[in-house]
């Protein structure tokens, strides 16, 4: 596949915090060029790109975007509860897309929306940037070189207080758009373990109530024990209504070490008395720099220009997104779920 000699030609979905990341990321590839930008409120939007110096279009509808020949990639950083309508329209239009995670907030959506990428030939990036949080990507390269062997436990921990003090909030915690403590930001914590742990056979989770007087409309706090096709066995939990800072576990026990976060006990380092701690970034926050967007913004061009697939492409997103939804029912129907063999 031959690469576009121009940069390519971005428009913004969306102007929440979120979308500003976004911006900030296709700012700094040169490949990449922000025309403009669409949101429910044109003021919102018109804000968004002059607090980031873009001297770019506010469209007045989705279809305006669609029809621009100039723009070659759609950046989704709307609600999810209209995600699966603008990919799909975004999709027959022959737009490369950066889709924000969760998918969708069912199973038929997201199917739909793989469909659409799918007759169109489209590229796509869904955004669990935590595979390019450089703690992860250790432990990543952990696992690939052995350090810890055959997996036999694994667990990931979302805990972050989603608050009125946080924007996100006003969607995030409504049933709506929020959905469950996995679809609204726990997924996070799913993508992790499949990424690092591989596929995930059978969940069974259970969900508790947040803080008294609490309005979301779920129950913000989950947790549930999965079974891998390896075998293996773990633990996730996505806590949303709690007193602690922001918290992203990432736990992996094999026969030959074990990892806990960014320290290691293995075979690799003959001698060990105590585990071996290394410095690194943590995904312990939301900020951006714990949350590379960059990374993936950047991934994606260069997937754009040889024609590879980006590691969280749709179908792969997919498959994350089916774990959750599988969570969910368990919790629903009080019994583990098993999951169709992808």
């Amino acid at each position: 596949m031959k690469a576009q000699e121009q940069p390519y030609g971005v428009a913004i979905i969306g102007a929440g915090w979120v979308s500003g990341e976004h911006i900030k990321a296709f700012q700094k590839n040169p490949r990449t060029r922000v025309v403009g930008i669409y949101s429910r409120s044109a003021d919102a939007a018109r804000k968004k790109l002059e607090e980031h110096g873009v001297q770019g279009q506010v469209y007045d509808a989705l279809d305006q975007v669609l029809a621009d020949r100039s723009i070659q990639i759609v950046s989704v950083c709307s609600p999810p509860d209209v995600h699966a309508d603008q990919v799909i329209r975004a999709a027959a239009a022959g737009k490369h897309m950066v889709i924000e995670k969760p998918l969708a907030m069912n199973r038929e959506d997201v199917a739909a929306m793989v469909s659409a990428v799918d007759r169109a030939g489209v590229s796509t990036v869904v955004s669990f940037v935590l595979r390019w949080n450089p703690m992860i990507q250790t432990t990543k390269r952990l696992l690939e070189d052995d350090a810890v062997g055959r997996i036999s436990y694994m667990e990931a921990d979302y805990w972050h207080w989603i608050g009125p003090h946080y924007a996100q909030y006003r969607w995030a915690r409504t049933a709506a758009a929020g959905g469950s403590s996995l679809l609204s930001a726990g997924c996070h914590a799913v993508d992790a373990m499949r990424w690092l742990a591989g596929e995930i056979q059978e969940v069974f989770g259970y969900s508790a109530k947040g803080f008294r007087g609490s309005d979301y409309e779920f129950d913000p706090n989950l947790a549930a024990v999965v079974k891998f096709r390896s075998g293996a066995v773990g633990k996730v939990s996505s806590i949303l209504e709690c007193k602690t800072p922001y918290v992203f576990n990432v736990h992996i026990v094999g026969d030959k070490g074990t990892i806990r976060n960014n320290k290691v006990f293995s075979h690799a380092f003959p001698g060990q008395t105590g585990y071996l701690e290394y410095p690194t970034i943590l995904p312990d926050s939301g900020d951006v720099t714990h949350h590379p967007f960059v990374h993936e913004i950047d991934h994606f061009v260069e997937c754009l220009d040889t024609g590879k697939k980006a590691i969280t492409e749709i179908r792969d997103a997919q498959k994350t997104m089916e774990v959750c939804f599988g969570i969910s029912d368990s919790v629903r129907e009080g019994r583990p779920v098993s999951l169709k063999a992808s």
